[in-house]
């Protein structure tokens, strides 16, 4: 099958994982927050084993660069994820309290410029993985996946607390996650053409996805204090990083 039509079904999937939003109309919050940390846990899983096992073996691999090189882009990626929640954050934090109800209705518009940049470059890492092997693709799919529940479940609580209908924020929420089709074709058509995926793009991504790991999401899971919620944390982030040894196989 041609690889465009990999790399397009799979980010659709990715961008249908935003409609998970709506299991808050339905499912109760206490319910929803007891569970959400647990699957946190396995997404940070996926994430690194996808850097360690996929992304970073194949940009070293198929780049004519030397180590140095790949080190350089890596950090960027890293970098470049850092600054994008940084911005965010320092938006969300500058509201006055006089103008508190405008600063709570542009924080909803602000998430989601956020979230379109930030699809947008989920889009890329995933066609940029497919070029490379289609292992490799299907992991790195699968990473983004489980790591978007939780990040697009937050998404949508935001924009509910900054005054979007429930449909609104539904609908919003989907529109945003489509930039990742911008995103993946932006990679196919130019960056393939130009040689530049295992040089500059895998090790970007690769910087870029251990950033939501260990910024993102493990600091989340160090909210449970009781020894059997730490065990069970470490071991669905084992499972995690134990999916993605067995797509090695797949290569």
């Amino acid at each position: 099958m041609d690889p465009l039509l990999w790399i397009l079904g799979s980010v659709f999937t990715v961008s249908l994982v935003s409609v998970i939003g709506i299991v808050l109309l339905f499912w109760r919050s206490p319910i929803l927050q007891k569970y959400l940390l647990f699957f946190v846990s396995f997404a940070a899983g996926t994430l690194l084993g996808d850097v360690f096992l996929h992304l970073i073996p194949e940009a070293i691999e198929g780049s004519t660069e030397s180590l140095r090189s790949f080190g350089i882009f890596f950090c960027v990626g890293f970098f470049i994820f850092l600054l994008i929640e940084k911005t965010m954050h320092w938006h969300h934090h500058s509201g006055t309290p006089v103008g508190e109800e405008m600063h709570q209705h542009s924080l909803g518009f602000m998430n989601l410029l956020g979230d379109g940049i930030h699809n947008l470059l989920d889009g890329m890492i995933i066609a940029g993985a497919y070029l490379v092997s289609f292992p490799a693709g299907v992991a790195t799919t699968l990473a983004v996946i489980f790591h978007e529940i939780p990040q697009e479940i937050g998404d949508f609580g935001i924009l509910l607390y900054s005054g979007f209908s429930k449909k609104k924020a539904l609908l919003f929420n989907f529109v945003t996650a489509l930039s990742a089709v911008l995103g993946a074709l932006i990679t196919f058509f130019l960056f393939e053409k130009m040689g530049m995926v295992q040089t500059f793009l895998l090790p970007i991504a690769a910087g870029g996805m251990l950033y939501i790991a260990a910024a993102d999401l493990i600091p989340e899971t160090k909210k449970e204090t009781k020894p059997s919620a730490i065990f069970a944390h470490t071991l669905l982030m084992a499972l995690g990083v134990l999916v993605m040894f067995f797509l090695t196989f797949l290569e």
